[in-house]
């Protein structure tokens, strides 16, 4: 009996070993350059009066309404809408039954010029106190062009709490970026996190620059009044405009899309972080200052330290111009950043990192560059089991077109890119799987492209390994008659 029971020992410690080293091989291999080349529709705007950007009926009825998470934990959410006319109500009547509103709720209202041009009655409403996991409906506008919505609240903050998020990038406003939000709306995902460049508005000029930010502001009340857009800033956010006597930066998205970032003690909407089912969230401006005691490192550095993966153990941070980047477009755009920042995204175990600006699709494998010091150490980006994965979606349809031309070879850093339209999503399982997908929008449907299981980098492969060992000798030993028990 103890013979067979020690044979059995033997074959679970093979089956342990073969896992190993079959995990080894699967990281080992080069990266794959997809030779798929997209032609759907050409990189050009939608024109305006297509029913992409229609405006809803009634005198100064509610547009452009979307919505965001409004404080740290997600028991909150902020609601946007414009009115063109006049102010109007800027009450939310909001319930957990359809057109049954116990509850309201007063925001406040704003409007601003750009160039000639004059903004709607940009209406902003922070609701709190909210119940995690509850279907609210809510109502906004006057009485007789009064438009009716619902969101979902997430569920309350626990390690292994499922959750499903989606990524976009560099959406714009052509057909490809209509392909984009409708396919990406089939997946189920509960959430977007945007990785910056929205609208494209300033390839337009004068007048015309505040009514492309209100034609897509009605382009993606689709999904964004429906669930939350966790919002991270671009470089075509900033519009310093000299010539039109605009030097401000940011100003058409800093009155048109607020974030919570007062509830983590950011001293700017552009950082910011947010804790969301069983995820830590970190949002950061690449077209901010980021070098040493400046404003967002300083905040980062305390923000590492407040996450508690025991609570939150899936880490997830958000930028706009990736560290990592294999192709031509942008190339080395983000290394001031990598130098700053990169050391502690290994030391803080960061998951994985999201980015846009590249307008093509992109995933790492983990490595990290920061044992290089100009005097010493390899000048190459090498395997590091602490490093996160880095993932470029900058590929949402915008009027600027695809990056096409990828360094050749690839570099080892490099696991798959791909010049083509798409979004991805991020299902996390529990505290130490989430499944992820990169899907490709081609001929009219949504394409799985690529894929894989996401450890989770603080309860990590070794320790589940040692843990599950463990427990089944446990239960080996367990069901060993007391005699043979060693």
């Amino acid at each position: 009996m103890l013979k067979n029971k020690g044979k059995e020992l033997l074959f679970v410690q093979w089956l342990l070993l073969s896992f190993v080293l079959l995990s080894c091989i699967n990281h080992a291999h080069a990266g794959v350059t997809s030779a798929f080349v997209r032609h759907e529709w050409p990189s050009v705007d939608i024109p305006l009066d297509n029913e992409a950007f229609a405006v809803p009926k009634g005198y100064n009825a509610p547009q452009q309404v979307h919505i965001t998470q409004g404080d740290y934990d997600g028991k909150a959410i902020i609601i946007s809408w414009v009115t063109t006319d006049k102010p109007g109500s800027n009450q939310v009547r909001y319930g957990m039954s359809d057109g049954k509103y116990d509850f309201t709720a007063e925001g406040t209202v704003q409007n601003y010029t750009f160039y000639n041009y004059k903004s709607g009655y940009i209406h902003q409403c922070l609701i709190g106190g909210l119940e995690y996991d509850t279907k609210y409906y809510y109502e906004i506008g006057d009485v007789n062009s009064a438009r009716k919505f619902w969101f979902q609240t997430p569920p309350k903050i626990d390690p292994d709490v499922p959750y499903k998020f989606g990524i976009i990038g560099d959406l714009g406003q052509t057909f490809n970026s209509l392909s984009t939000i409708q396919h990406y709306m089939e997946t189920g995902a509960q959430t977007v996190l945007f990785v910056g460049d929205l609208s494209y508005a300033d390839r337009y000029e004068y007048h015309d620059v505040g009514v492309r930010w209100d034609s897509w502001g009605r382009f993606i009340e689709q999904s964004a009044a429906y669930q939350p857009w966790i919002w991270s800033a671009g470089n075509h956010e900033i519009e310093y405009m000299p010539h039109m006597g605009e030097i401000i930066p940011f100003r058409n998205y800093l009155h048109r899309y607020p974030t919570p970032y007062l509830s983590t003690k950011s001293s700017s909407p552009l950082w910011y972080a947010v804790r969301r089912a069983s995820a830590h969230i970190i949002v950061l401006s690449s077209y901010s200052p980021f070098v040493k005691y400046t404003p967002q490192w300083r905040w980062l550095a305390k923000e590492l330290k407040r996450v508690d993966r025991d609570k939150t153990p899936w880490l997830i941070v958000l930028m706009h111009v990736p560290m990592y980047n294999s192709n031509d477009a942008h190339f080395m755009e983000g290394e001031s950043m990598r130098v700053v920042f990169e050391s502690w995204f290994c030391h803080y175990k960061v998951d994985i990192v999201f980015a846009g600006h590249v307008h093509a699709y992109e995933r790492s494998y983990r490595v990290s560059n920061i044992h290089y010091n100009i005097s010493s150490g390899s000048p190459f980006p090498a395997p590091d089991k602490s490093a996160p994965i880095y993932i470029t979606v900058g590929d949402g349809g915008n009027q600027e077109g695809l990056a096409q031309r990828f360094k050749d070879p690839q570099p080892d850093y490099s696991a798959f890119r791909e010049a083509s339209y798409g979004h991805s999503t991020l299902e996390i399982k529990n505290r130490t799987h989430a499944i992820y997908h990169w899907n490709r929008n081609d001929d009219g449907k949504r394409v799985p492209t690529d894929s894989f299981v996401l450890h989770n980098q603080y309860w990590g492969q070794s320790r589940r390994r040692r843990k599950l060992k463990k427990n089944h000798l446990h239960s080996v030993v367990k069901n060993l008659p007391r005699s043979e028990r060693l």
